[in-house]
């Protein structure tokens, strides 16, 4: 590698490190490129392995994980260019070998042929420049190369009407709906400290509204078996879209989960797959493909390894302490209840998710 001038101003540090705006020197040591966005790619084990930093003038670096780079605080003129940078495009760097011209195929096989001739850059053309540029004698050999695009952020996308005909309508206002609860268990002191904060306007906006509501619908069903008013409650929060806060999101997901199981108990699969397919959606609306695996990666690991709180509540236990396990227990009841919802995991079945929750459920309720 061709270490930049002396005279330079650069930094070193970590390739994980990198963050989109910084100015990196690329390999050839004499010039840089703004660094407009950057992905990890991990490996089987979930250790990041590749770094993926994507150029602001329409290139993609592939830099081991654990390398040290070098950033500079000014920009090259004319550097932050796909023909300076001499990288793929973004977008090419899962490219199929046929798309970098292995033996046995042809430029008619694929929508983008590489040409070697093209310049160093090795950029790849769409069909439109191929037709009237690379088939043309008369053709430039340099490359055209449109910089990417932002990605565009992610629909916010609500439950259908077919989906939502399946949820009975809520029956008055949402507070009548808190206070009709409330008045069908008056001893409950936790289902009154409950409503009565929430009978004073229920703003789905607001993330602590969200967790009283998602919290007495868990004490509806959990404490006082009551499964009517639960998934009375519940539905308030069940017909709510995700609006890409994870903070609000995790009240809807625990009520989604929670009526899904109270659904299926009461023989109605049906409605129960409604809550279950309204649980999974944030999971669909990540546009990028990259991203897309990376979470289902990360997603498919936290459901095969779940925290159930296992030291918690065995600490309690040796402590003598019931409260301090009860509370452990709703924890652990409220993540199996979650995983049931996503059908299991590879480590965990259906059935045995079932028989966890159901002595939960007994353990909580003696």
């Amino acid at each position: 590698m061709t270490h930049p001038p002396a005279s330079r101003n650069y930094s070193e540090q970590q390739a994980g490190s990198l963050r989109a705006g910084d100015h990196l020197i690329l390999p050839d040591g004499n010039r840089s490129a703004e660094v407009y966005q950057v992905d990890v790619e991990t490996d089987d084990f979930g250790t990041p392995a590749m770094v993926l930093a994507t150029l602001s003038g329409g290139g993609v670096l592939r830099i081991a994980a654990g390398s040290t780079v070098r950033t500079t605080p000014d920009a090259e003129p004319g550097a932050d260019t796909p023909e300076a940078a001499g990288f793929l495009p973004a977008g090419t760097a899962d490219a199929t070998p046929a798309e970098h011209g292995a033996p046995g195929t042809s430029d008619e096989d694929v929508p983008g042929a590489v040409l070697s001739d093209a310049g160093s850059s090795g950029a790849v053309l769409p069909d439109a420049v191929l037709s009237d540029a690379v088939l043309s004698d008369t053709a430039p050999t340099a490359a055209v190369v449109v910089p990417p695009q932002p990605a565009a952020p992610p629909a916010v996308s609500g439950p259908s009407d077919a989906d939502l005909a399946l949820i009975p309508a809520p029956d008055g206002t949402p507070e009548s709906v808190v206070e009709a609860a409330a008045a069908a268990h008056p001893g409950a002191v936790g289902v009154l400290l409950l409503s009565e904060r929430l009978a004073k306007g229920i703003n789905t906006k607001s993330g602590s509204c969200l967790k009283d509501l998602s919290d007495l619908a868990h004490d509806l069903f959990i404490t006082l078996k009551d499964a009517d008013n639960a998934l009375a409650v519940a539905d308030l929060l069940n017909v709510l879209p995700f609006d890409g806060n994870p903070g609000r999101w995790a009240s809807v997901e625990s009520s989604l989960a929670l009526s899904s199981y109270i659904c299926r108990q009461l023989g109605q699969p049906e409605r129960a797959g409604i809550y279950e397919k309204f649980l999974r959606a944030p999971e669909a609306m990540e546009a990028d493909p990259f991203k897309a695996r990376i979470n289902a990666k990360v997603r498919q690991r936290s459901l095969n390894e779940p925290n159930l709180y296992d030291k918690e509540i065995f600490r309690s236990i040796d402590n003598a302490n019931p409260d301090a396990e009860r509370e452990w227990r709703l924890l652990r009841l409220e993540a199996l209840l979650v995983l049931r919802a996503h059908g299991g995991s590879e480590t965990i079945g259906a059935a045995e998710l079932d028989r966890r929750i159901g002595n939960e459920l007994d353990s909580v309720r003696a």
